[in-house]
């Protein structure tokens, strides 16, 4: 029988790295059209198939999984996606899988295009990072049949898995740790609805805050960003209350470092003065001077159960029951909290 072709024999004769291999392939940038098409006629005289075109069985099964995040959540600072993409693809080579990665433009989910690895069968099973309009994902649904797996989000219409960090536990205890530490008037900060974490968020904040016999003040619960567009609006949304509280609870740690530099532009320190918490503890270069207190976001469990979750739906086929699945996470103190009073 004849050795199979792989991505290391192509690469070997044309001089590239079998990264470069498998993005010319996937019709993926970062690959000269000239590269892009050697690749392609050497694998087709080489014989080589794709993964995803495949029949395997066994222990030999592998597969192709792609990774559908919008535009919107990778700026030049929210590289948050990216690190939780390495993480999926890191663990996905462990398992013997590859990963493939498309951007979602918003105007093509507006469209209702399709995206590429879907329409061209370049995967088996896709994992959606990230909100996405919900006639969007019912479209993706109608569209296609390869199994799917939301991740940071969930989507109850849809009726599929996802796997997100507890949002509602984690920041029911970041708002619980600022009342240990003396603080009575404590407000949210992040445009409720505009994903299921921010609101899940909230939801444990005023769980906390009834509690302590707090009440919820509409003034205090402030937006960050755009509903549309996803972005983060600090100059028409983000705005300091006329009644300031003694402590914000950030919906993420992006939304709380640019929270700092507003206080710091009215006059405010942080911690002397106002005390700040963030979600998901990333640090973004540049955005504060100011460590901040978190909830830390286990990437890596994450990442496992998403391949877990996709692998058993390949695996099984309509045998599986769609379900959420939530990770914990833990508080990790920094330093923009000071004792109050």
């Amino acid at each position: 029988m004849a050795k199979a072709v792989k991505l290391a024999d192509i690469a070997q004769r044309t001089g590239v790295s079998t990264v470069t291999v498998s993005k010319a392939l996937a019709g993926q940038k970062g690959v000269s059209e000239e590269m892009r098409e050697k690749i392609k006629k050497l694998a087709d005289e080489l014989g080589y198939v794709q993964p995803s075109k495949e029949k395997r069985s066994g222990a030999d099964k592998s597969y192709n999984i792609g990774l559908l995040v919008e535009e919107s959540y990778i700026d030049k600072y929210d590289s948050f996606y990216l690190q939780i993409y390495q993480k999926v693809a890191t663990k996905a080579m462990d398992m013997g899988c590859f990963t493939l990665m498309e951007m979602l433009d918003r105007q093509k989910a507006e469209e209702y295009v399709l995206p590429r690895l879907l329409k061209e069968q370049k995967v088996d099973g896709m994992i959606i990072l990230g909100k996405m309009p919900e006639s969007f994902l019912a479209f993706l649904k109608r569209q296609s049949s390869v199994p799917m797996v939301y991740m940071d989000f969930t989507d109850e219409g849809q009726n599929f898995d996802a796997v997100v960090s507890d949002s509602f536990y984690g920041a029911y205890q970041l708002t619980n740790y600022l009342f240990q530490m003396g603080h009575q008037r404590i407000a949210y900060v992040g445009t409720l609805l505009a994903t299921s974490s921010i609101t899940d968020r909230f939801l444990g904040y005023v769980k906390s805050m009834m509690e302590h016999g707090k009440k919820i003040r509409e003034d205090w619960v402030i937006e960050d960003r755009n509903m549309s567009s996803g972005y983060i609006d600090e100059v028409n949304l983000l705005k300091l209350p006329q009644d300031m509280p003694t402590a914000f609870v950030c919906n993420c740690d992006l939304t709380a470092g640019r929270l700092v530099n507003k206080l710091k532009e009215g006059g405010y320190r942080v911690p002397e003065d106002v005390s700040v918490v963030g979600y998901d503890n990333f640090i973004y270069p540049g955005i504060c001077e100011v460590e901040i207190t978190t909830y830390e976001v286990d990437l890596g469990k994450m990442a496992q159960c998403a391949i877990d979750v996709l692998l058993e739906k390949l695996q099984k086929g309509g045998v599986h029951v769609p379900s959420i699945h939530t990770v914990e996470g833990h508080l990790v103190m920094k330093n923009s909290v000071k004792a109050y009073g």
